[in-house]
């Protein structure tokens, strides 16, 4: 079954900052690269209900997809010397489709 992951967060960076910019980009093209990521995206976040600026979001085909980005070198180098000192504040979110034929 399909899987949505998506993190929302807020970066140490100010908002329109170039160091902002090269972390999505660098975000971006790192993540996107790793086998089994598909449909990634990175988005703002336009509403005033919340203090986390951006998302991004990618699709896995199955859980050994999800797995397999988790402990991928790329992934975990990138969590270690970017996401971690450079994302002050973030939710989680990995959702799979209710379908209500498989019940």
């Amino acid at each position: 079954m399909p899987i949505q992951h998506t993190v929302v967060f807020r970066l140490v960076h100010a908002r329109g900052s170039a160091a902002e910019r090269e972390f999505l980009d660098t975000g971006r093209s790192t993540l996107m690269a790793i086998p089994g990521v598909a449909d990634f995206v990175v988005n703002a976040q336009v509403g005033p209900k919340s203090d986390l600026d951006w998302q991004f979001s990618m699709t896995f085909a199955d859980q050994a997809a999800y797995d397999a980005y988790n402990g991928h070198p790329a992934h975990v180098v990138f969590v270690a010397q970017r996401w971690q000192p450079e994302v002050a504040a973030f939710q989680e979110y990995d959702f799979v489709a209710d379908d209500p034929r498989a019940a």
